[in-house]
């Protein structure tokens, strides 16, 4: 009995650790799934937000376009008043009566559509209009007060929406000034009714509003919403309005919009509370709640459009996918819990894997360093290949060099010299081959003339080209010149024409040819041979690393054939430093051609700028 006693807590334990651990999680996830309702929230009423928003700006677009197309309909009507002959002399004073002018007026007011046509003097009195014969006629009325006639009688295009004093009736007012030899001797108005394009906008769906430069509504998709205000007005604005009678006294009390956020320059949340009275007037569109309201001014006028687009449904949108959201973030919360469960078990094995993938990656490094090292060692021993025709030329120039010195021939030794002391400098820079290979040359590019480094590269391998008998000729004008190193492009040429002497072996008809020429922008440097040419199948693989056609030497000779296939590759990347090409093709008369690609450069015009390097190697001397 005392084991089981003992045995059922050992029992229970981890039972209870698990329940403390989820006790302790469960607020997490409460909070992180009420985290991810709020985000959730925040960005759907965003996202809703930015598409309410720009199909208010199509709207707004299109609406202004509407209205700008109905007004500028009339918008020439007063100008071409000035026209006529009769309309000048009324207001000249040339003709007292009105009569026939009047009927032409009402004529042209009703196959316009306008709601009066008007002329006035000077003085700002009406002299004959479309309305003549209406007991509301004009006529006679002193409108000098009117800013549509202020401004036409400063010589100006005026433009002015407000309410008649005579039947009160609402309208928009197109002045334009009468001119007779320069001088302003009238005035013409016209005035246009805006009604049927209100009407046009109540099937909309969305409202929207027009308010002139006083924040008064003077167009509106709802009709209770005209002559309200956007803002309160302040009392002495009031008086100023009842004195001018631009909106023939109207109350002008505030539309009631309670701005909630502003999201961009142009736009903000608001919201319009319902009519005092209680009542609200069918729409297509809810005239009431939440609106994102977005203003744009209007071209050639100090009025501004909004367009209220409504936002609840957006609203609603938002609370859903927040719902949403919570609700998965709690199920993911949970899958998580489970995770972590599990996880605890994995532990030792995601550290063993780690262990052995950081064993993997220093070996992986071990073995790049190896090969780096084996391509080092590779260079290395082909670079004694290339040394084995300046070590030739130096050996048959010391020769010379003594037997001159015997004979008394100082002028010769101490020319042999000067050529051993250039000999030694461009193995000098033979030796550079390893460093230039690994990485891009330091050795900075140079107008060079590309006569002088062929004629070295021929010196060079002047005492193979005696033995093996091959005809050599060279075309490269003196005022060639490509932007190198002469010492990397020497060492090219020798190796291009060593590869087209082991090519030639054997032949009693050999003949090289090197040619250099500029062509636009660019200088060629072809090396060319009649031998046996380039296979088909070695073509694509001329110029990859360790790749030879060649068979080592049998007989030990210095000049033997073999080769480990770095030459073309290192010279391709030599003069792919220079900004150039190095191809491989076969001649159309048979026999291999190379071609040296590299950019055009003038020479310097001043001798001085000759640099080591690129002084000429003459011929060597006959043997005594």
């Amino acid at each position: 009995m005392m084991r089981r006693s003992l045995s059922l807590p050992a029992f229970f334990m981890p039972a209870a650790r698990r329940l403390r651990t989820i006790g302790l999680l469960l607020p997490a996830l409460a909070g992180l799934a009420l985290l991810a309702g709020v985000v959730g929230f925040r960005v759907s009423e965003g996202m809703g937000l930015a598409a309410l928003q720009e199909t208010g700006h199509h709207r707004l677009d299109l609406y202004a376009e509407s209205l700008e197309r109905e007004i500028d309909k009339y918008a020439y009507f007063p100008a071409t008043l000035g026209l006529e002959r009769d309309v000048l002399d009324l207001v000249t004073g040339r003709a007292p009566l009105a009569w026939g002018l009047n009927r032409y007026l009402e004529r042209l007011n009703e196959r316009a559509g306008t709601l009066s046509i008007y002329v006035l003097n000077r003085q700002g009195r009406v002299l004959a209009t479309s309305n003549w014969n209406r007991p509301d006629s004009f006529i006679g009325e002193d409108l000098s007060y009117r800013p549509y006639f202020v401004e036409a009688a400063a010589g100006r295009q005026g433009r002015f929406f407000g309410v008649g004093t005579t039947r009160g009736e609402a309208g928009y007012y197109l002045s334009s000034p009468l001119t007779e030899d320069g001088a302003i001797v009238g005035v013409a108005v016209v005035k246009v009714s805006l009604e049927q394009l209100e009407q046009s906008w109540s099937t909309v769906e969305a409202p929207v509003l027009v308010a002139d430069e006083n924040g008064v509504v003077i167009l509106a998709s709802v009709p209770s919403w005209k002559f309200t205000t956007l803002r309160p007005m302040d009392e002495p604005t009031r008086r100023h309005f009842d004195l001018t009678l631009q909106y023939n006294a109207r109350p002008l009390q505030a539309l009631g919009l309670t701005a909630l956020d502003r999201i961009a320059a142009d736009a903000e949340l608001v919201r319009l509370s319902r009519p005092a009275d209680g009542q609200l007037e069918e729409a297509v569109f809810p005239v009431t709640g939440g609106f994102l309201a977005q203003t744009a001014p209007l071209h050639g006028t100090g009025w501004t459009m909004t367009v209220l687009s409504p936002v609840d449904q957006v609203t609603g949108m938002a609370w859903t996918r927040a719902a949403l959201a919570a609700v998965g973030s709690a199920f993911l919360g949970i899958l998580l819990l489970m995770w972590v469960q599990r996880r605890r078990h994995l532990l030792d094995l995601e550290r063993k894997v780690e262990e052995r993938t950081r064993n993997l990656r220093a070996a992986q490094d071990e073995l790049v360093h190896a090969g780096k090292l084996a391509v080092i060692g590779q260079l290395s021993a082909g670079l004694a290949h290339e040394l084995n025709q300046p070590l030739a030329a130096l050996r048959t120039l010391s020769g010379n060099t003594v037997k001159f010195l015997q004979r008394g021939n100082l002028d010769a030794a101490q020319g042999n010299l000067e050529r051993i002391a250039h000999l030694v400098d461009a193995m000098g820079a033979l030796t550079s081959q390893l460093k230039s290979f690994a990485r891009k040359s330091s050795g900075a590019p140079r107008p060079v003339a590309v006569r002088r480094p062929i004629d070295n590269a021929l010196f060079l391998l002047e005492q193979r080209l005696r033995r093996s008998g091959v005809a050599v000729q060279v075309d490269a004008p003196e005022d060639v010149a490509a932007l190198c190193n002469p010492n990397r492009l020497e060492q090219v040429l020798v190796n291009l024409v060593a590869n087209a002497l082991d090519a030639l072996t054997g032949r009693t008809d050999g003949r090289l040819t090197l040619n250099a020429r500029t062509e636009g922008d660019r200088v060629c440097i072809r090396v060319a041979d009649n031998g046996p040419g380039l296979p088909a199948e070695v073509l694509p693989r001329l110029f990859e690393p360790f790749f030879t056609t060649k068979e080592a030497a049998k007989d030990g000779s210095k000049e033997g054939s073999g080769g480990l296939g770095l030459g073309l590759a290192i010279s391709a990347g030599i003069v792919r430093d220079f900004g150039g090409a190095l191809t491989g093709a076969n001649g159309p008369d048979g026999g291999a051609v190379f071609t040296i690609d590299l950019p055009a450069a003038a020479l310097p015009t001043d001798p001085t700028a000759v640099q080591a390097g690129d002084l000429l190697c003459p011929t060597l001397p006959p043997s005594p």
